[in-house]
């Protein structure tokens, strides 16, 4: 099923336009009756311990379950995603938890499953669903054009939500039918579509000049690449504050279901089905909502109306209010997680994108995990209005906090690789996996732009870091005015050269308007170092010596 990603593009893409590429098309049909399942598994996991042990604390470690996974295997299933086929990750992920939801059918149904099982195997298929979540991530872009980027994360994203539009309500009814060990035997069967797309999916994966990164080396080098990016840092920070503050309805909702409502699995599952509702009414309408209003303006206006909801979930029992309510919450739920996704996903070239999404998953997940742990414990020991108050006062407040940390504007970075014709040789004999290797550029500017130049250089501080620099500076000479040195270390010979691999078009025109500042009629000089790991006989290693010249 190896089929091509159209390169037309559209001036305005529609929200459907990436559904018209038969393979984004396939996996997005089978990953909704995918969810599909997975919300019923939810709802029958979130139902069964309100049976097992109704206390706030076991309801909310349910949740904990879900989504402490992430946190702890992002880094690891990022670096995954990239250095491996990301279809054979994810076939061995979608294999794992059709097992895992299997086993914990059979136990239902016969009837052994305890508080503490049901919670352990719902970790089992959250570590599956870790694997998953990077590697998913990260195959939008092989399946869609660039220009569709973010009408295909908010298509992905209202799957899942038209799934909570499906998935609780048929959920409450198989549950009320046939218990909850059926809706995990059909979570179980779900997963199978999925499986058969990926296993028809011939990905093409471009064979590399170069020897891949072993796991913990790629976690290295992605951890350093988000550290060293300011608008993914924006990100980050606008998804942790939202995100623990927001997590306070998903332990609250079962409980207020069935003990102020005095509802059932299907009054759950009704609630959880209009939160759905809303959220694929935000997918249709946010392209052209994005047409009016900025990003930021929009993450705004989402976090109040989702504090609106807390407060309304807080103090209205009328089952009718809380519906329409829910519609709301969903739409402004997924055009948050959507901007912030997209806004990962657009920041970001080819060769770090899985880890970069493995860091955002981390982030979502962790705060989502620590949010439900933290308003379960709160409102285990007040009331469950009060906790959703605090966690509608936080949102607020959160959102004045950050107002600094800006989403980036994603369509001014051209993260598609760069032709660098500067890829240097090395003559001689050495291991290229030894280091470290220095690498020194020299410039020579004008005294009177020195200080643009500096300015300029911070720039290329933060591209050279990003891309697998262990340390950077800018020297001066002291006897001329005029020359500066910018010199950097990498931790080896081949991670010097994935430096160059790894230039997109926006990094090139980084250095070159520092290099507008040189003013000598050639290029700067750049010499490269690499420390000297011969022996000299009597296993004493030599100094560094010089390994050539671009």
């Amino acid at each position: 099923m190896a089929l091509p990603v159209s390169e037309v593009q559209t001036a305005q893409p529609s929200a459907w336009s990436p559904l018209r590429q038969p393979l984004f098309r396939a996996l997005w049909t089978a990953n909704l009756v995918s969810n599909v399942g997975t919300l019923m598994q939810g709802i029958g996991a979130a139902w069964l311990m309100t049976s097992l042990d109704p206390s706030p604390v076991m309801v909310s470690l349910v949740q904990v379950a879900t989504t402490f996974p992430m946190f702890l295997l992002a880094l690891p299933a990022g670096a995954l995603a990239d250095i491996i086929d990301r279809r054979l990750l994810l076939l061995v992920a979608q294999t794992w938890m059709l097992a895992i939801a299997a086993f914990l059918g059979v136990l239902t149904v016969w009837h052994i499953t305890g508080a503490w099982t049901l919670i352990l195997l719902t970790f089992a298929l959250g570590v599956g669903a870790a694997l998953n979540g990077p590697a998913w991530q990260a195959t939008v872009l092989d399946v869609v054009p660039r220009s569709d980027l973010s009408a295909a994360v908010s298509l992905n994203s209202a799957g899942f939500n038209a799934a909570r539009a499906i998935g609780p309500m048929l959920g409450g009814f198989i549950i009320a039918a046939a218990g909850p060990g059926a809706v995990f035997l059909l979570n179980a069967i779900s997963f199978v579509g999925v499986i058969a797309v990926l296993f028809r999916w011939r990905r093409v994966v471009s064979a590399g000049t170069l020897p891949a990164e072993r796991v913990f080396e790629a976690m290295r080098t992605g951890v350093r690449y988000v550290r060293h990016a300011p608008y993914l840092r924006s990100v980050y920070v606008r998804t942790i504050v939202f995100t623990v503050f927001a997590s306070a309805m998903w332990p609250m909702l079962p409980l207020i279901a069935r003990f102020e409502l005095n509802g059932s699995s299907t009054t759950y599952g009704i609630l959880l089905g209009f939160f759905g509702v809303g959220s694929v009414a935000g997918a249709a309408m946010l392209p052209q909502i994005r047409r009016r209003l900025s990003v930021n303006a929009l993450v705004a206006a989402d976090t109040l109306v989702f504090a609106a909801f807390a407060l309304v979930l807080a103090f209205s029992r009328n089952f009718a209010a809380l519906c329409l309510t829910m519609c709301a919450a969903g739409a402004a739920w997924l055009t948050l997680l959507s901007n912030f996704n997209s806004s990962t996903q657009g920041a970001v070239p080819l060769w770090v994108r899985g880890r970069a999404m493995s860091v955002y998953l981390l982030i979502f997940f962790g705060s989502l995990a620590g949010g439900n742990a933290l308003w379960g414990m709160v409102a285990k020991y007040t009331s469950i209005r009060v906790a959703l108050v605090a966690s509608a006062a936080g949102m607020i407040i959160g959102l004045l906090a950050t107002i600094r940390y800006r989403l980036p504007d994603v369509e001014t970075l051209d993260t598609t690789p760069a032709t660098d014709p500067e890829t240097p040789t090395a003559v001689g004999d050495f291991d290229p996996e030894h280091g470290p290797v220095i690498v020194m550029v020299e410039y020579r500017i004008d005294p009177a732009k020195t200080r643009d130049f500096r300015q300029s250089m911070r720039e290329v501080r933060l591209v050279r870091k990003r891309d697998g620099a262990i340390r950077w500076g800018l020297t001066r000479d002291t006897t001329d005015p005029t020359r500066f040195v910018e010199f950097y270390v990498t931790e080896s010979w081949i991670e010097h050269l994935r430096q160059h691999h790894r230039l997109t078009v926006s990094d090139r025109a980084v250095f070159d308007r520092a290099r507008a500042y040189h003013v000598d009629a050639g290029p700067p000089k750049v010499s490269h170092f690499v420390f000297a790991y011969e022996s000299n006989g009597n296993g004493v290693k030599g100094e560094t010596e010089k390994r050539g010249e671009a």
